[in-house]
């Protein structure tokens, strides 16, 4: 017959080893959380740079073929000098885009698109600037 099981005392984790760990953890965490949102920004505005390149070549390649601007982004989207317009990354919205017209007294064509996103790029510069 086995002889029978005495229970170890120190069986398990004390609350104190407990308490080292999370604050272990939380050291960590304090350190890649202010990294990790740096760079999902940054990825936001190399986004937004290059929806913004991609825009104005279909201007510009559809004013090359046509002699003429397109009167909206929809009419770059039909004519397929677009997939689709992007969304603005900054926004979430791919209505929010600042058109520039080429005439400013009829204000109809788009010669020039800007994000309509407010604040500042990491740069300082402003993003409707861009």
């Amino acid at each position: 017959m086995p002889a029978p099981r005495s229970h170890s005392p120190t069986a398990g984790f004390t609350l104190i080893e407990l308490m080292v760990v999370m604050a272990i953890v939380a050291l960590l965490l304090s350190l890649a959380a202010p990294r990790y949102f740096n760079s999902l920004d940054k990825a936001r505005e190399a986004t937004l740079r290059q929806s913004l390149a991609t825009m104005r070549d279909a201007i510009d390649k559809f004013h090359g073929d046509n002699g003429r601007y397109p009167g909206s982004l929809e009419e770059l989207v039909s004519r397929k000098y677009l997939r689709a317009i992007p969304p603005d990354p900054l926004t979430d919205n791919a209505s929010g885009w600042i058109i520039d017209s080429p005439d400013a007294a009829s204000g109809t064509g788009v010669y020039d698109v800007r994000s309509g996103a407010p604040g500042n790029a990491a740069d300082g510069s402003r993003y409707g600037d861009w």
